[in-house]
């Protein structure tokens, strides 16, 4: 059972970093990347993009 409620969770996690991901500011080229990595590895994928992935700009202009 707590595996299903941890997959749960992390899939839940990678969505949310997806989204984040494509509302950025990155290129085309750095959101395919990134979508790849956090989708071929789940748990790493996300680690990695919670420390360097890409952020929306403070700046909506």
């Amino acid at each position: 059972m707590e595996y299903g409620l941890l997959g749960l969770i992390l899939l839940i996690a990678n969505i949310y970093a997806l989204i984040q991901v494509f509302g950025s500011g990155a290129s085309t080229g750095e959101k395919l990347v990134w979508t790849l990595l956090i989708w071929l590895l789940p748990l790493v994928g996300f680690i990695v993009w919670y420390f360097a992935g890409p952020r929306k700009s403070a700046l909506n202009i």
